[in-house]
């Protein structure tokens, strides 16, 4: 059984579940979130504060949407009671970064800067610090979709092994590379 799949997910004071068909909700203080559930594969039971998950059999494809359904069903449970947050470094001599409402403007040594509309289920806020690299913050009750907005916003100028530059993660290694002076002898 998937070690993933089996375990329970359990519902703190404040989060209400309801399955109904196949969309599970899950409501709390951050928000409201649904999902649709292959009820053909998988099936959940909700019982005393804890939502279990079994699978239909132990075809692949079950096996793959018991721990896939589990761990979403996690996501939405922390998401609307204490909610996600992501940090990305604006790294490179002129790079900035400004945010005014769902607005992000972003200067990434293009010609033009590139102003970045974020959906309104994310908060975005920018950083800046003398002497700092500046650091935009996402926060956001829906795990998936804060991933794809700080995803979108790292594919503007992905860092580059060679000098650092470009927006990563906050704590991320980017792996470097030596210059072409350093393969001579």
């Amino acid at each position: 059984m998937s070690r993933i799949g089996k375990s329970p997910v359990n519902i703190p004071s404040g989060v209400d579940v309801k399955f109904d068909g196949k969309v599970i909700t899950v409501k709390g203080s951050k928000g409201e979130l649904t999902q649709v559930i292959d009820t053909d594969s998988v099936n959940l039971s909700i019982e005393d504060g804890t939502v279990t998950f079994s699978r239909a059999s132990d075809a692949p494809a079950h096996r793959a949407k018991h721990g896939l359904y589990r761990a979403l069903l996690q996501n939405m449970v922390v998401g609307v009671s204490e909610g996600f947050k992501k940090e990305l470094e604006i790294v490179g001599v002129g790079y900035r970064a400004t945010a005014t409402g769902q607005t992000l403007e972003l200067a990434l040594g293009y010609s033009h800067p590139y102003i970045f509309e974020i959906p309104k289920e994310v908060k975005v806020s920018a950083d800046t610090q003398k002497g700092k690299a500046p650091v935009v913050t996402l926060e956001s009750h829906d795990n998936q979709l804060l991933g794809q907005v700080a995803a979108k916003i790292r594919s503007l100028r992905k860092p580059e092994p060679y000098k650092g530059k470009g927006i990563k993660f906050v704590g991320e290694e980017i792996r470097r590379k030596a210059g072409k002076s350093a393969g001579k002898k």
